[in-house]
């Protein structure tokens, strides 16, 4: 029987479900069940920074792994920090395929951002999802919104907002896509590093599990892992750094990879894309942070409160 630690909001239990037959489909002889654990991002509403803000939803899930009350966690790619090395006796035991990686809109009144009227209240605690808005949107309001998917459709309805973004992949879990107004491209909604990504921790010296865990490893979504936080490690951003970026594999092979940093009100943004080799997305990640830092990266990210 193996014990996955998650979060217990819908959207993770929905994922670590999935996870859960993926694993039982490798052998007939394993069980999983989930351990579900509310992180301290999930009990607190406020803003992330207040509470140390990196790891604030995958701690508790580290800490189950490391007592002994789990075999394995499943993370969102992107809440885990890409600056600081994983824990200590945790290791990555896989990543699975990347799910769609873009940003959904669900308004109210169900027409485009670009058609809503000025003034328009948009419901996001996200700064990278606020700064960009502010740069192709700014005839749009932006208030402070955190919670699940649900939690956040329910403030929509309600009247509190005339617009949510969301990530698709999320709205795909909850099976909300019927809500979805329109999908956001990426040159106007740059990912979050890490989006649409699900991974697999488990404790470093777990060998049969690593084992077992590499035959759901995804190849491609590995190396895109491995070069956007490679990027993210470059430009030491905190939790108040709108840094956006995503990584593709062109018809070739090669791979690509963007990069973009954003001052919190969306005047000042930097850009970076660059191409290597698939044998080394580690190189290419820091090739495209330290082409964001000689742009002026780090007097962006550290004019930022956090």
């Amino acid at each position: 029987m193996i014990r996955i630690a998650t979060r217990s909001s819908p959207m993770a239990v929905a994922q670590a479900e999935g996870v859960a037959a993926a694993l039982e489909a490798l052998d007939p002889g394993i069980g999983a069940e989930l351990v579900k654990v509310t992180t301290a991002g999930d009990r607190w509403m406020g803003d992330l920074a207040k509470l140390g803000g990196k790891g604030a939803f995958i701690k508790e899930i580290d800490y189950a792994l490391l007592e002994g009350r789990a075999d394995l966690a499943m993370h969102c790619l992107k809440d885990v920090p890409g600056d600081i090395p994983v824990t200590d006796g945790l290791a990555f035991a896989c990543f699975l395929p990347r799910e769609d990686l873009r940003d959904a809109v669900i308004t109210r009144s169900g027409a485009p951002l670009a058609e809503l009227p000025e003034g328009s209240i948009v419901g996001t605690s996200s700064v990278r999802r606020a700064a960009q808005l502010r740069v192709h949107h700014p005839h749009l309001r932006v208030e402070p919104l955190r919670g699940n998917v649900n939690t956040r459709l329910m403030r929509l309805d309600e009247g509190h907002f005339d617009v949510l973004i969301a990530a698709v992949a999320g709205m795909e879990r909850v099976e909300q896509t019927d809500r979805i107004t329109e999908i956001l491209p990426l040159d106007v909604m740059c990912p979050p590093i890490g989006a649409g990504i699900v991974t697999l921790q488990c404790r470093s010296d777990n060998t049969e599990l690593l084992e077992l865990c590499a035959r759901l490893n995804d190849a491609e979504t590995t190396r895109h892992a491995e070069a956007e936080r490679a990027m993210l490690h470059a430009l030491q951003g905190h939790c108040n750094s709108p840094i956006a970026g995503y990584a593709t594999t062109d018809a070739t092979g090669r791979l690509n990879l963007h990069g973009k940093v954003f001052s919190r009100d969306g005047s000042q943004w930097l850009d970076s894309h660059h191409w290597g080799v698939a044998e080394d997305p580690q190189a290419l990640g820091f090739f495209v942070g330290s082409d964001l830092l000689r742009q002026g990266a780090r007097a962006i990210i550290d004019a930022i409160a956090h």
